[in-house]
């Protein structure tokens, strides 16, 4: 019984893994499509702003509104969070849990 109940959770967490991967491989498929159309569409925002209106200089404002969004865009499809990232998660769960064990061994001790 314990066995097949193991392997069962085996095959459970197998098939989580998968469509976690499967999600992560989705987003950075999607994070290269931003990234091609940003490489595309700026270029042909610069040359319509230098050609037809030189005096103001407003393709700068694409690019970098685009750019900031690309580039939270390429965090997220990576999974790289410098500040609240999984590493800080997993201390996080960590903290919760000694915290609430120490409480219910509190309780169990009276």
């Amino acid at each position: 019984m314990e066995i097949t109940a193991t392997m069962e959770n085996s095959k459970l967490s197998e098939a989580m893994l998968y469509r976690r991967a499967k999600k992560q491989a989705h987003n950075i498929r999607a994070f290269y499509i931003n990234l091609t159309c940003y490489l595309i569409v700026i270029p042909i925002l610069i040359y319509v702003n230098l050609t037809y209106s030189p005096e103001h200089i407003w393709f700068v404002y694409s690019a970098l509104g685009w750019g900031i969004g690309l580039t939270f865009h390429g965090l997220a499809a990576f999974n790289y969070s410098p500040f609240l990232g999984r590493e800080w998660e997993k201390n996080k769960i960590q903290q919760i849990l000694d915290k609430e064990s120490s409480k219910s061994n509190q309780f169990t001790n009276q």
